[in-house]
């Protein structure tokens, strides 16, 4: 039962007038007693009564508002106490005793009790404040009951690191102060007088509704003003201050200014939960978004891999032959830019993308993500079978230039000597025709005739002994046809040119010997010294003619063997020429005697030998040619010796480095394998020590760049064979991008295994057990098992079947390999084995690596994130409603992740939906696969 007191004695709370220690409860009491109760004395102030009549007027209508009425006098609205009890009601949400609607004195009365009563009940302690006071109007008791309202309903609750109260509050208004410049709050008074505090609250939770920046320090006035227009527009809170009382005033009232920050402190108390819920979300959505990111990264460095693979094997595919010798050395220049300097980064961006990949399912996994399914054609073995293609165009691209250069050069020789043979027979062709058509023997004398017909013999010998480079010349041309050489068709006219001349001349030579001898026997006499010479001068101008011609002809080697069969054949024609000069001097010797016949018989001869037109001067002047190009032909053949031995050094040098680089890369991969095998100590040790490893390959690098220019050096001077060793630069380049490729791929895996021990909470122990058994069941040394590999892997590392079963460090059979798992929660039937190939092995490839064996093995241990958690988290910033909105979003999380909700979020469905509702609950299911986004 409430205890109604008599009129005329004040109502009081707390210990007998007695007792000297605090009353029963804690709370409010506790720290009102802090407060040495209520000074009445303070307010003897106007100015702090003003302050606090304002301040607990305007905070008494902001929860009356809600009930619909509000007072206008604190003393006087009061007094009858229905509206005490109705403010009660509302900041409590319990409902009071009925009040009394009576007019009298003692209907107040009894009302302003069950509101005092009310208050007592909550542990509140009221000192010297009667319910006769309050329904006479006395400020100071009303005022005082208020404040004691204030400190239980609004003040009381507030708790900061196990503070409470007034100091709970102070704390934390110096926690969302701390960051702004000009604001110290130490108290509820002179720290708010320049309104900064207030203007800092609103920021620190609304930034977009103050520009700190702007406020001034020395216009405390303005600042205020600001704070108490923007928290009455959008924050709730009415105006329970002027300005001017605060400044004016040399020491704010305390409880006023508490009651003020109280309310912003309730205004706010929803932030931390939003702020909890948000940072969840956050957490959340950067690790979706990192992978997508990822994904993104993966998805265009496949397509610009792909691009450039697709885009060069064409160009390494097209075998069309250029038709000179320098568009194919330019097509041979450009294929060894790719080689050195388009190919070496797309080897890394291949090597990287295998890295991203492995790294991003990794991440996938820990973060309880489903496995990353690049696009179709984008896979990375999609990229290796690519790859295989290039390396296949490529293989014999530069074997098939080359060919074609040592084609082409043979044509430009065959071409440059046909072209020299042509022209020496055109020279000797030139005017044969008009001589063979001349009639002169019409009109002869009959010792005219005779040496007509001599001399058309001689002629006869000659073209006879032409028939051989009329001979050449058609198999020269017949040859650069078969070749297919560009400049065919002229070749070919010019050819037929000199065939149809040969013809024509045979054709002419006939008739004009048939002339000749008509009239042969007429002829009596002939100079038989003069057509002996003529005979044997004819064939040693051949001679000499071949031999000029021998000599000034283009050679083509490339091995020393060959240059020094040229310079044996060279010495060998020396070695005749003394026989050619007794010949030459026995030539010259029968005209001598024919001269010395004339002269001794007086005879005059005129003009030239008539039987031929090799004079002395000619054979002598061929004869002394021929003397002066042998020198020079044993320079050019000592210089293309010397060249040759140049060569054989190229080639030399070459194989003694391959032959070290070779085998020096065959001895690493087979030390890489030994290490992935063996992989003592800790994973962290194996990384440093494959990383230190991996430094020592990449500091080797320079002797394969000097073998890289060793081979340049080879290219440069037409090497195309070398019988000192067994390893081509195409061999060292593939071994050396394998070497680097695989310590790549064991340094990514140990760190995929560093990232999956962390997460899952693997001991070294465990891990290091893990490794030897793999290593033990891996006996092909292929870094991935089997599945039955695997299963018997899984039986040797033992596992309790039955609660009264030692643990077994052997092997198991079947059945106790079916109990083991079905121990650990497995059902091993096919099926069921097959469900778990399908975890380990999701690509169906049939093996199991070891980043995939240990990921089965300590999958269960995995603490991460759930869609659930997920979906509470919205919950708490939607505001407990199955839906959220876009501005809601915006609001609570940052730009660029609330977009990536709205734009991700499907409308919401439910009977409940509000315009622009979002279904957070189906987007929270899809982050973790289990929708579709």
């Amino acid at each position: 039962m409430v205890d109604y007191h008599a009129a005329n004695q004040p109502y009081q709370y707390g210990p007998s007038s007695g007792g000297g220690g605090n009353g029963g409860g804690g709370g409010v009491g506790d720290y009102m007693a802090q407060e040495d109760d209520w000074d009445r004395d303070l307010l003897l102030d106007p100015a702090w009564e003003k302050q606090q009549r304002k301040t607990f007027t305007a905070w008494c209508n902001s929860h009356l508002r809600k009930a619909g009425t509000q007072i206008e006098n604190i003393d006087e609205d009061f007094r009858d106490g229905l509206k005490l009890m109705l403010l009660l009601e509302v900041i409590s949400g319990e409902r009071l005793p009925k009040p009394e609607r009576g007019k009298m004195r003692v209907h107040k009365i009894n009302n302003v009790n069950k509101a005092l009563d009310f208050i007592a009940s909550k542990g509140v302690k009221l000192v010297s404040i009667g319910a006769e006071e309050i329904v006479d109007g006395n400020a100071k008791m009303t005022l005082g009951m208020i404040w004691t309202i204030i400190l239980r309903f609004a003040i009381q609750d507030i708790s900061v690191e196990e503070t409470s109260a007034k100091e709970g509050l102070l704390l934390w208004c110096q926690r969302k102060t701390a960051p702004y410049k000009n604001v110290n709050v130490q108290n509820f008074h002179i720290s708010w007088k320049d309104g900064l505090a207030f203007n800092a609250l609103i920021h620190r939770h609304r930034p977009e509704l103050i520009e700190y920046d702007k406020l001034r320090k020395d216009d405390p006035v303005t600042n205020l003003n600001n704070a108490f227009e923007v928290a009455e527009k959008y924050l709730d809170i009415p105006k329970m201050l002027d300005a001017e009382d605060i400044v004016n005033t040399a020491r704010p009232d305390e409880k006023a200014i508490m009651t003020y920050v109280s309310s912003f402190y309730h205004a706010f108390s929803g932030a931390q939960k939003a702020e909890t819920a948000a940072n969840r979300i956050c957490k959340v959505l950067a690790v979706n978004q990192e992978n997508e990111h990822l994904m993104e990264d993966y998805e265009k460095l496949a397509s610009d891999l792909l691009v450039w693979i697709r885009r060069t094997i064409p160009w390494l595919e097209d075998r069309v032959p250029q038709k000179t010798i320098q568009e194919m050395q330019q097509k041979l220049e450009d294929f060894r830019d790719y080689r050195r300097v388009h190919k070496p980064p797309k080897v890394q961006e291949k090597c990287q993308l295998e890295i991203n990949f492995n790294t991003l399912q990794t991440k996938l996994r820990l973060s309880n993500r489903p496995a990353f399914m690049p696009s179709e054609g984008k896979m990375v073995s999609d990229i290796n079978n690519s790859w295989q293609h290039l390396e296949q165009a490529e293989k014999g691209f530069e074997e098939w230039l080359l060919n074609v250069i040592r084609r082409l050069e043979r044509l430009d020789h065959l071409a440059e000597k046909f072209g020299q043979k042509a022209s020496i027979h055109e020279a000797w062709t030139d005017g044969k025709e008009a001589m063979l058509k001349q009639k002169d023997y019409e009109t002869a004398t009959l010792s005219d005739i005779k040496a007509l017909i001599r001399k058309h013999e001689a002629f006869e010998s000659d073209l006879a002994a032409h028939q051989d480079r009329v001979e050449q010349i058609a198999a020269i041309a017949q040859e650069l046809n078969e070749l297919d050489y560009y400049d065919s068709p002229s070749v070919n006219t010019r050819c037929q040119k000199i065939c149809d001349q040969w013809d024509a001349l045979g054709s002419l030579t006939h008739s004009r010997r048939e002339a000749l001898e008509k009239t042969e026997k007429q002829l009596e006499t002939i100079d038989q010294l003069h057509l002996e010479y003529a005979k044997r001068a004819a064939p040693f101008n051949n001679w000499m003619e071949s031999a000029m011609e021998d000599l000034q002809d283009m050679f083509i080697v490339h091995t020393i063997e060959e240059i020094e069969g040229l310079i044996a054949a060279h010495d060998q024609f020396k070695s005749t020429l003394p026989d050619a000069d007794k010949e030459r001097e026995a030539i010259l010797a029968i005209h001598g005697e024919a001269q010395r016949i004339a002269e001794c018989n007086h005879i005059k001869l005129l003009g030239s030998n008539p039987y031929t037109t090799v004079t002395p001067q000619i054979i002598n002047s061929k004869w002394e040619k021929v003397q002066q190009l042998v020198p020079k032909r044993d320079d050019a053949l000592l210089e293309e010796q010397s060249k040759q031995q140049s060569n054989e050094r190229l080639r030399r040098q070459f194989a003694s480095q391959a032959n070290i680089v070779g085998p020096w890369i065959q001895t690493k991969m087979e030390e890489i394998g030994r290490i992935s095998i063996e992989m003592n100590g800790t994973l962290e040790d194996q990384l440093n020590h494959l990383k230190q490893y991996e430094q020592s390959i990449v500091e080797y690098k320079p002797n394969l760049d000097l073998l890289e220019q060793q081979h340049q050096l080879i290219q440069e001077a037409l090497i195309f064979d070398n019988k000192h060793t067994n390893y081509t630069m195409e061999h060292i380049r593939v071994g050396w991008e394998q070497l680097l490729t695989t310590i790549a791929r064991t340094i990514n895996e140990v760190e995929n295994q560093i990232l999956t021990r962390d997460a899952k909470g693997i001991s070294q122990e465990q891990m290091q057990e893990f490794r030897a058994s793999f290593n033990h069941f891996d006996k092909d040394h292929g870094g991935a098992l089997g599945p039955e590999e695997f299963k018997a892997c899984l039986i040797s590392l033992g596992y309790d079947v039955e609660n009264d079963r030692q643990k077994q460090t052997g092997s198991m059979d079947a059945d106790d390999f079916r109990a083991l798992l079905i121990s650990t929660g497995y059902s091993l039937g096919d099926a069921e084995f097959n469900r778990i190939m399908s975890v380990v092995d999701p690509n169906n490839s049939g093996i199991v690596t070891f980043q995939a064996f240990i990921d089965f093995m300590s999958r269960e241990t995995t603490d991460t994130d759930t869609a659930d958690q997920v979906i509470a988290s919205f919950k708490v910033l939607a505001g407990d409603k199955n839906f959220i909105t876009a501005e809601e979003l915006r609001r609570e999380l940052p730009p660029d992740q609330a977009e990536y909700c709205i734009a991700r979020m499907a409308p919401y469905q439910g009977p409940d939906a509000a315009p622009g509702a979002l279904d957070y609950k189906s987007f929270s299911t899809a982050l973790y696969g289990e929708s579709d986004l």
